[in-house]
């Protein structure tokens, strides 16, 4: 292509001047200047153009409408030029990282420029679907407005440097690409990710900045697009961006507001630590790339520097709650890191069970874990890791970081921060995720007590007690009158999942103690029919409208981040066959398509024996490692079943390549 500069000065508005080059080398930059002194019945008269490629002088002059031209050593250059454009042939985009300061941004930045403006209705929202989703979670402060960041400058916008616009530019396209996908835009939100790629480029080729405020910025953006990149399945670059915006944390001495990327960070790494079985092993290599952040050496070293620079937080964060434990900190921000380290702990006693239950099995069935795929140290060939830093740091401290207690302060810190807003904001995703942990942890202290979900005593209805019961109709309740929450960051769309598997447990509970299939059973007269009835009719809506809102969500997931497919009840419908077994469940766990989480596999498997889970996980690992190889199959095929509907995205993945190779230089130097 030719960036032609055209110069016209006419003698009357009669004379246009218009020049369309076409061939040459695509970086040539032509300046031309046309001067017109009139027309003659619509001939130009004294017609001058000249013609400048750094190499050339040409005239043309005509007073008759015929030219003379002096050309006879541009079209001998041109000859001689190869020809490098074939119209024939797609167009693609190239990306020169050399060229890196280029001032031009991208067409997709200008295309969606609008939607950033405050009164553009479908930036508007966007907006909304982030903050109800992404950000009733995350917490993170509002994004200042152009008005408001040059206020507390003191300064124009347009003696902003380009640091600073570039850097409230690419958190606002980082926001709006989540608000898209939430919205299930998924094109949409592919090109916005993309133009906060390219402003994120246009930060790095410069390092003027105002101030603190901006760097919060960029590490903001680096967060959500390392966010929006692991929802679509590409953990390898959510840790790279998290490894970068850590260096952006770093260096911000402290200062105010951090603490909330912080804890935005620690919840989003507990999903990351849930979907890869706490085993730091099995997570991507980015060191080559992106090399650990070393402490400081010149002495100043400051709160910030430690948590980044710390060695069992180069991948996720571990070890004891910094966040929480930090006074100064928000309510929110400190409720959020208690529940991630509580999730770290519940993650770390399900392998640790898992461990004890494969060492049984194969007491009891030799070479039973030979048949999984691997070498037999785990469920489906995946090792157990040993203990933790997040374990060894509560076991130092057990009175108050063990998990109950973390939600229990996770709870108060949220009441505090609900009473100091007098109730205006309400962070539905937070009180739906210490409810359910509350379910989840009475329920796993309650095990030593009894074999199952189906034992109880005299206090329990089907094997739950009435907090049990009480928080997890609250938690699915939350889920299905506000199904966007299912696109937050962190473990909530799993931990919903768990949520409705319990249930499952509670209705064949009461299901089995009344009677299955109106046969049996206790007498309608008895005490507690009534009420159990009612409950039964009550938790089946709530199982049934949490599942349909979980299947949507499901749909929407690469295989590899889908948690369980969870069954119908048995018997339902009129072309279901009816099972006249009065022991058979109400519902079949059995025929749930597990999720390869430890940690989530647990709920379905409660009240198994040992050998039971282990041919079950097996199971779950081989219909797992085969949906993986039709999904490798299908991208060498260059068909994505995921990305079946948006044409080709490569052009997407290599402004992402492009940014993280600079990064990866100035990181290294």
């Amino acid at each position: 292509l030719t960036t032609v500069n055209n110069t016209v000065a006419a003698g009357s508005p009669a004379a246009v001047g218009m020049v369309n080059m076409m061939g040459g080398s695509p970086t040539n930059v032509w300046n031309d200047s046309i001067n017109m002194g009139g027309t003659n019945n619509g001939i130009p008269v004294g017609f001058t153009m000249n013609i400048n490629d750094g190499s050339l002088n040409n005239t043309m002059n005509t007073t008759d409408g015929t030219f003379n031209n002096n050309m006879v050593n541009f079209q001998a250059q041109q000859q001689q030029q190869p020809q490098t454009n074939d119209m024939n042939q797609p167009a693609k985009r190239v990306h020169r990282v050399e060229n890196f300061s280029s001032s031009q941004i991208n067409n997709t930045v200008d295309t969606h420029m609008p939607l950033l403006q405050l009164n553009n209705p479908n930036g508007a929202i966007l907006r909304s679907y982030y903050e109800l989703s992404t950000n009733d979670v995350l917490n993170l402060p509002p994004i200042p407005t152009d008005e408001e960041y040059c206020a507390s400058l003191n300064v124009s916008y347009n003696l902003l440097p380009k640091y600073d616009k570039s850097a409230l530019q690419a958190a606002r396209f980082a926001e709006l690409a989540l608000g898209a996908l939430a919205n299930n835009q998924v094109p949409l939100a592919l090109e916005l990710s993309n133009s906060s790629v390219m402003c994120l480029r246009n930060c790095v080729s410069t390092e003027e900045t105002s101030g603190m405020v901006s760097l919060f910025n960029v590490a903001r953006a680096y967060l959500l697009h390392g966010i929006f990149r692991s929802f679509r399945g590409d953990m390898a670059r959510y840790f790279k961006y998290r490894r970068v915006c850590m260096t952006h944390i770093m260096q911000m001495n402290n200062e105010s507001g951090v603490e909330t990327l912080l804890a935005a960070i620690s919840f989003h790494d507990a999903w990351a630590y849930l979907m890869h079985n706490a085993a730091e092993d099995s997570l991507p290599d980015i060191d080559e790339s992106l090399p650990r952040l070393n402490t400081s050496t010149d002495g100043g070293s400051t709160y910030l520097s430690m948590i980044a620079t710390d060695p069992i937080n180069q991948m996720w964060m571990q070890g004891s709650p910094r966040v929480f434990l930090n006074n100064e900190a928000t309510p929110i921000s400190r409720s959020l890191d208690a529940l991630a380290c509580a999730i770290r702990t519940c993650c770390d006693q399900a392998n640790c069970q898992f461990e004890d239950n494969a060492k049984e099995a194969e007491r009891e069935v030799p070479g039973i874990l030979s048949l999984s795929h691997g070498n037999g140290n785990g469920y489906g060939g995946q090792q157990f890791p040993g203990v933790s830093p997040t374990t060894s740091a509560v076991l130092a401290n057990e009175n108050e970081l063990c998990s109950r207690n973390m939600v229990l302060s996770a709870k108060s810190l949220l009441d505090e921060n609900s009473g100091m807003s007098n109730g205006t904001i309400k962070k539905h995703g937070l009180y739906m995720v210490s409810s359910i942990m509350s379910a989840f942890l009475e329920n796993g202290e309650m095990e030593e007590s009894q074999e199952g979900p189906g034992g109880g005593g005299n206090s329990k209805i089907g094997g739950f007690t009435d907090g049990q019961i009480k928080n997890l109709l609250v938690g699915c309740e939350t889920i299905i009158q506000h199904p966007l929450l299912l696109h937050c960051p962190g473990p909530i769309y799993h931990m919903a999942s768990n949520a409705a598997i319990l249930l499952c447990h509670l209705l064949n509970g009461i299901h089995a103690k009344c009677g299955a299939a109106g046969t049996g059973g206790i007498s309608p007269s008895s005490s507690n029919s009534k009420v159990e009835g009612i409950l039964f009719d009550e938790v089946l809506d709530t199982f049934m409208a949490t599942r349909k809102a979980l299947i949507i969500h499901r749909k929407s997931l690469p295989v590899k981040l889908r948690c369980h497919g969870i069954p119908r009840p048995s018997g339902v419908g009129p072309f279901k066959k009816v099972n006249n077994n009065p022991e058979a469940p109400f519902i079949d766990l059995g025929d749930t398509l597990m999720c390869l989480c430890r940690g989530c596999q647990n709920f379905v498997l409660m009240g198994c024996s040992p050998c039971v889970a282990a041919e079950r996980s097996m199971k779950a690992a081989t219909a797992q490692a085969t949906h993986q190889d039709r999904q490798q199959s299908e991208e060498k095929s260059g068909y994505d079943e995921f990305d079946r509907e948006l044409g080709e995205v490569d052009d997407l993945s290599l402004d992402d390549d492009a940014l993280l190779d600079v990064l990866s230089r100035i990181v290294q130097n």
